[in-house]
């Protein structure tokens, strides 16, 4: 029968491949970048260049109107602004939800009184096994901006009915942004269902 192998098959297969060799071409503040010689679970060896992060949260802070509170940060590699929700790395023995929380004040100026855990999701997994943790902040209150000397942001909201269109005519283009957003959509749309 042909269809989608189960999760524990995918893991079995997953765990024959053999690391051969690693070598570390770069050791960042906020990343690795490795080449790994390996041989994959159909017995071919190849050389795999990738990613390895420590891991990272994203936050999708709501207000209680509704309106998603976002950065506009300046992005070198696109050369740009780029429309954003608050997200960022893991400290080293930082939890997930500690993480939540320095992140959206550091970045906003805000406080959350309740994070919802949405999950997780990898944005690049052909190069990078950064694990994002997506987070729904609610209960929000004021708190003290701390930007890194490289971190340039400006605060901004829009009603999540707007994000959403955004993301659909293509003004909002951060990946992460724009699942993070979708997932939170779908949870409200999901609890509106339930209630009404």
């Amino acid at each position: 029968m042909c269809g989608i192998k189960n999760m524990d098959e995918k893991k079995e297969i997953r765990d024959q491949a053999k690391v051969n060799e690693t070598r570390e071409i770069y050791n960042g503040k906020a990343f690795s970048f490795v080449a790994e010689d390996i041989t994959l679970p159909n017995g071919t060896r190849t050389e795999v260049a990738m990613v390895r992060h420590p891991g990272s949260t994203a936050i999708v802070p709501l207000l209680d109107d509704e309106k998603v509170v976002m950065i506009e940060q300046y992005r070198h590699a696109v050369g740009g602004y780029l429309l954003e929700i608050p997200a960022g790395t893991m400290e080293p023995g930082e939890s997930t939800l500690n993480c939540a929380r320095r992140e959206l004040e550091e970045e906003t100026g805000i406080k959350a009184g309740k994070l919802i855990d949405m999950g997780y999701v990898y944005i690049l997994p052909s190069y990078s096994d950064e694990k994002i943790h997506v987070f729904l902040a609610r209960d929000l209150s004021r708190g003290q901006q701390d930007l890194d000397q490289d971190e340039i942001i400006r605060v901004v909201e829009f009603p999540i009915e707007d994000v959403m269109t955004m993301i659909g005519n293509g003004r909002i283009t951060d990946a992460l942004t724009i699942l993070a957003v979708q997932k939170i959509w779908i949870h409200l749309k999901s609890r509106e269902q339930k209630t009404g």
